[in-house]
């Protein structure tokens, strides 16, 4: 029987068509183009929150930061904060919301609207479509990101198109670690394909801004490696680390739609090392502190 996970990573393509869609209904609940805008979230939140943020910059939209809900720094002004939260219940981004500077236009990106989030903030924008029964995030995370995309201009059916491709194409050998490497906004979905390896297989992970890999972390690669980039990477870069004997894995597909592939290879390796990916040890759907 197919875990529930499996079954919400292969209807991520058409949640983003759906995304991309209500994207321009939801429009005014957004933060408006030119505020300075701050996005909290917890764990694959956060990571999905720091693509977000450099994508908004990118596009011109205005200044964007990315923050642990548990570490916003106080006394900062933003005139919107963004707070993300499928549950809508993860204690520190409801105390987060106290701690940033007041007078801030409050906006939740969440599964549930009758949790307490949606009653904390301004605006609510539900994506209940996406919600999951998985303690392991994957649908919901890269739904709400493609509503941002959607709603900073970029076009989503070819990054659907090739989301369909990464949900029945082949993956990568089985290894001993991985290191996802990425550039831009990327680097937030490199850090998100790490977690998922972590807290779903239990295999070794890591993240790097590209170039940042040769600063150190290239010293640990070696046979048992996998170097995944996610987007485009240097060929000095992809030469240094076929050198260390590791396996670079680089394609052309959309970085959302190898986040998908990186997903399926988590569970892959939770079910090879007989792990439930639905249920990963120590972890809950939504940590609610007492």
């Amino acid at each position: 029987m197919a875990s529930f996970v499996e079954a919400e990573i292969a209807t991520q393509p058409a949640c983003w068509r759906q995304a991309a869609a209500l994207a321009t209904r939801v429009s005014a609940a957004l933060p408006a183009r030119g505020e300075r805008v701050a996005i909290v979230g917890c764990g694959t939140s956060l990571f999905v929150g720091q693509a977000m943020a450099a994508l908004r910059e990118a596009a011109g939209h205005g200044e964007t930061d990315a923050f642990p809900a548990s570490e916003v720094p106080r006394g900062r002004r933003y005139d919107a904060v963004l707070a993300l939260s499928r549950s809508g219940t993860t204690s520190e981004v409801l105390a987060c919301l106290d701690a940033i500077g007041g007078g801030a236009t409050t906006v939740a990106l969440t599964a549930d609207g009758a949790a307490p989030l949606a009653a904390r903030v301004d605006h609510a924008v539900v994506l209940d479509f996406a919600d999951e029964q998985s303690v392991v995030q994957t649908r919901f995370a890269t739904t709400a990101l493609a509503l941002v995309r959607a709603a900073v201009g970029e076009a989503l059916e070819p990054v659907a198109a090739d989301g369909e491709h990464a949900v029945e194409g082949p993956l990568p050998e089985p290894c001993g670690e991985v290191a996802f490497l990425a550039t831009g906004w990327r680097v937030g979905l490199a850090r998100e394909a790490a977690l998922k390896l972590r807290e779903a297989a239990g295999l070794r992970s890591e993240a790097h801004p590209a170039l940042e890999y040769r600063h150190g972390p290239i010293s640990a690669a070696g046979p048992e490696t996998l170097v995944w980039a996610l987007g485009p990477v240097s060929d000095d870069l992809a030469s240094d680390v076929t050198a260390t004997g590791a396996r670079l894995e680089r394609t052309d597909t959309d970085p959302m739609a190898e986040l998908v592939r990186a997903q399926r290879f988590a569970v892959r390796g939770a079910l090879a090392a007989g792990r439930d990916p639905d249920r990963p040890p120590h972890l809950e759907r939504s940590v609610v502190l007492g």
